[in-house]
């Protein structure tokens, strides 16, 4: 599951920034190992490697990686992707969910109504918010819906099981 990506080297000693997005943000530097695939390439070129240290720094992350010394080596990593496996993990209770779950699923009003797929989510100070690819008839392309992620007033259901969310939403909103 990603987590983050590597965005620039820090300093000369092959330590790295990176965008996390953990919650909270430190969250990504937990994970002993780390599965890496550098950007631009194939879907299968990833490998791991061990996270050897790890702190917040002013509104960054930075860490180091085992067999990354130097700010080269470092700077080769720019850009990559980092996942972790899925087992790795937290479980989540019931009632929540990883957002990579949702993205794909269905959504539907409560009367019935397609809306359309999930293509993302994002956070707000207020709430969480879905944002659905409107598939409706008569919706221009590339049309989104945006729909607050508030429980259960708007978003009355998730089935991961039958990849859709029923949610409590005027259609035309």
């Amino acid at each position: 599951m990603s987590l983050g990506r590597i965005t620039a080297h820090h300093g000369l000693q092959g330590w790295l920034k990176i965008h996390s997005d953990t919650v909270p943000r430190e969250n990504i530097v937990g994970y002993a190992r780390w599965w890496i695939r550098q950007a631009g390439s194939a879907g299968r070129d990833w490998r791991t490697i061990d996270v050897l240290d790890g702190r917040a720094q002013g509104k960054t992350i930075v860490v180091r990686l085992d067999g990354i010394g130097d700010r080269e080596a470092a700077s080769a990593l720019i850009g990559s992707e980092i996942a972790v496996r899925r087992d790795d993990l937290p479980a989540v209770r019931p009632d929540e969910h990883y957002w990579t779950d949702l993205v794909g699923l269905a959504v539907a009003t409560v009367e019935g109504v397609k809306l359309g797929t999930v293509l993302r989510l994002f956070e707000t100070g207020a709430n969480d918010v879905v944002v659905v690819a409107d598939s409706r008839g008569g919706a221009k392309p590339g049309t989104e819906i945006l729909i607050p992620w508030v429980v259960p007033d708007v978003i009355v259901s998730v089935d991961l099981d039958a990849g859709r969310i029923s949610v409590d939403w005027d259609p035309d909103y």
